[in-house]
């Protein structure tokens, strides 16, 4: 029996570019301070002569920092600008709007302090360099916005390289709410994940992550889909992570391109730039589940999909199902940091996924598979599952 109904869908904002514009003017951040500096014994005690007594103490023991600083607490939002958004490498400087909605979602999301820092090269080298150096400065480390397949490089190296969380969350914080999304659909479905034929269309960032979390949840039919087909073993022009990522998906060995790896499909789920033809989207399996994550232009039209799909997300707020990071990554660093972890891991990542989708388990519906962003339970619930995931996986210091 197909599950496809008419969804409700979110009326459409409409924004003008004076109020975009002015909603960024002088930047979307702020430092405000914590203690008072309005008499002079105030200030004594902020800055000279007493703050040389707390430099004095943390010079004799360094982790009293974490107790008399921000450090701890404070996450720093890094990118190249060389893939922002869907605008790809505009660089730095054009980036740093992006950077600064991020860090302000992490302090209205979770209460976590967090700065942009934006920096002027590429260099892999020089991008771990200029964070080790820096480390004193912050507890954590939130990748952003830069291109596969550098970023799979830079992540492992900065998480080798520091003893704090690192997440780059065009990877992880998409790959964990696509997970989230798709256990709810399951659910209200009332089919076994774990037995769902999944189609990943884009093997860049987000599509490697997403496929990584599939596997690590049970899921053992991926396909992952490039710009030249379907990934697989036979090819001989893949780079090293596709070479891996191909050796564990694709199980029937497939061929060619979307039209074999959509033909029966149970998941598409799109994070890729391209477009998917009706047609094609019309030959997969009964009740299929479409997750067409590409923004503001989803892979294939909401309205088109909803023809052929019992349940339809995107990346989009105007449409139901929004698939949005924000659900994830402020809660992942606060339960990091709440822990004290060293490592943001796997096992952290699966139970963001499923605490986001705890908020809504008797909500589920098919327009309502995840929370809205906007949900304030979500942050806490997912930092109180992180936090524990940590602690019993041993990474944990508190």
């Amino acid at each position: 029996m197909s599950l496809v109904t008419e969804a409700s869908t979110p009326s459409k904002v409409e924004l003008t570019d004076e109020e975009i514009f002015s909603g960024h003017v002088g930047g979307k951040l702020s430092v405000e301070t914590t203690a008072p500096l309005d008499t002079q014994r105030a200030l004594s005690i902020a800055y000279t002569p007493g703050v040389a007594q707390v430099s004095r103490a943390i010079a004799a023991d360094e982790t009293l920092a974490d107790r008399y600083t921000w450090t701890n607490r404070l996450v720093v939002v890094v990118s190249d600008g060389s893939a922002v958004l869907g605008l790809g490498d505009i660089g730095p400087r054009a980036s740093l709007p992006v950077m600064e909605g991020k860090s302000a979602l992490f302090k209205n999301f979770a209460g976590l302090n967090s700065i942009p820092l934006v920096l002027d090269t590429k260099d892999p080298d020089a991008i771990v360099e200029t964070l080790v150096r820096l480390r004193p400065s912050f507890g954590a480390v939130n990748l952003e916005d830069i291109s596969a397949p550098r970023c799979f490089e830079i992540e492992k190296r900065v998480i080798e390289a520091l003893d704090c969380p690192v997440m780059h969350d065009d990877q992880h914080g998409t790959a964990i709410v696509a997970l989230a999304a798709l256990k709810g659909a399951a659910r209200v479905q009332d089919r076994d994940i774990t037995k769902l034929r999944v189609v990943i269309s884009g093997a860049g960032a987000a599509g490697v992550a997403c496929a990584n979390i599939l596997l690590a949840a049970g899921i053992a039919d991926i396909t992952v889909l490039d710009s030249k087909g379907i990934v697989s073993s036979d090819r001989g022009d893949l780079n090293e992570i596709k070479v891996d990522l191909a050796a564990r998906t694709n199980p029937a060995g497939r061929t060619g391109g979307i039209v074999e790896a959509l033909d029966g499909a149970d998941v598409f789920l799109g994070v890729s730039a391209g477009t998917v033809p009706e047609e094609i989207i019309a030959t997969m399996a009964d009740d299929a589940i479409i997750f067409a994550m590409s923004n503001p232009d989803p892979e294939i039209h909401p309205d088109i999909a909803r023809k052929h799909a019992a349940i339809v997300a995107t990346g989009r707020s105007d449409f139901p199902n929004q698939i949005n990071n924000v659900l994830a990554f402020p809660g992942v660093f606060k339960g990091a940091l709440d822990a004290g972890a060293r490592r943001i891991t796997e096992g952290m990542k699966l139970a963001a996924a499923e605490a986001i989708l705890s908020v809504v388990a008797d909500e589920l519906a098919v327009d309502k598979i995840v929370p809205s962003p906007l949900d304030p339970r979500v942050a806490p619930a997912v930092a109180e599952a992180v936090a524990k995931a940590a602690r019993d996986e041993g990474v944990a210091a508190n």
